[in-house]
């Protein structure tokens, strides 16, 4: 196995690392904002001459759809060729996959202190875990194990249509005449917390100033849109070994979703509620996670 460098693009910011016979090498994770670079590749440059480094391989989770070793972002505007990083930045091969994939990925690399459960319960160790991402956007992937490997097929489920529910279709509505496709992400995500708080009480704050402010009725609202999106997700992958939260939003408001009614529309799937209430709910807060998946892939590829 070679060198190689580990990427986790976002539609904010993106993280880099390097690894060395598909372990991420400690104390090379870098942290950068896409709005202070016009590309990935001059992100990349930047860390390869800090670090007067060379690689042979690059593995990079982007949070967009992958098609054919190429990637456009969904929430920015990049477009990521995966042949042409490779020739502009010297590197033999370049890996491409959804952002979530990578996540999904490192599920089983990660140490203890970097998850935190906050629904208890009796999972299935060898059951498909999901991990559901709220934090530019919203996404899902679920790792599957295959003897000491894992398996993560790509998912888009951000752009699901949000569950239906009475309770809801108010905001609904609304939310139409801006995306007609009501994806999940309209709501469950950083911008569409901000946007359900304006809809609710009309005042226009960020994701991270209502998180600090605790508003009950924007909490209360989105802890339950969450419940009902996560349960028909956790459920339509019979993801009985877990469910794993993470971005930015997950860490912040993790705490306060329990107490304002997450975990009764999680559950409430008739005769199947009582397979719902054994699945656990985790937070990863390890933000560079995505970079440990990249690594776990390259490993299993033996490259």
């Amino acid at each position: 196995m070679s060198n190689a460098l580990l990427v986790d693009l976002g539609g904010s910011s993106c993280r880099v690392g390097l690894a060395e016979n598909g372990i991420l090498e400690p104390g090379s994770r870098q942290s950068y904002a896409n709005a202070e670079f016009d590309s990935l590749e001059d992100i990349l440059q930047t860390y390869l001459k800090a670090r007067f480094a060379d690689v042979s391989q690059i593995c990079a989770g982007i949070a967009g759809p992958v098609k054919e070793s190429t990637a456009q972002l969904t929430n920015h505007a990049w477009f990521v060729d995966g042949p042409a990083l490779s020739r502009r930045l010297g590197a033999d091969q370049t890996f491409l996959m959804n952002d979530l994939q990578a996540q999904a990925y490192a599920l089983d690399d990660l140490k203890q202190t970097d998850v935190t459960t906050l629904i208890a319960a009796q999972p299935d160790p060898d059951g498909p875990r999901m991990t559901l991402c709220l934090g530019t956007g919203c996404n899902i992937a679920v790792a599957h194990r295959r003897g000491a490997h894992v398996f993560v097929p790509p998912s888009e489920s951000g752009h699901m249509s949000l569950p239906d529910a009475p309770e809801f279709r108010a905001l609904y509505d609304v939310v139409r005449r801006e995306v007609p496709h009501l994806p999940i992400e309209s709501f469950l995500s950083g911008p569409g917390l901000s946007r359900l708080h304006s809809l609710l009480t009309g005042a226009t704050r960020t994701s991270s100033e209502i998180v600090s402010a605790k508003p009950d009725t924007t909490l209360d609202t989105f802890a339950r849109l969450l419940g009902k999106a996560a349960g028909n997700l956790a459920l339509s992958h019979m993801a009985t070994g877990g469910v794993y939260l993470i971005g930015g939003l997950a860490r912040a408001i993790a705490p306060h979703l329990v107490s304002h009614g997450f975990l009764a529309p999680f559950c409430d799937r008739g005769p199947y509620a009582d397979i719902m209430a054994r699945i656990p709910i985790h937070v990863v807060t390890d933000d560079s996670a995505a970079l440990l998946g990249c690594a776990r892939y390259l490993r299993q590829m033996g490259v």
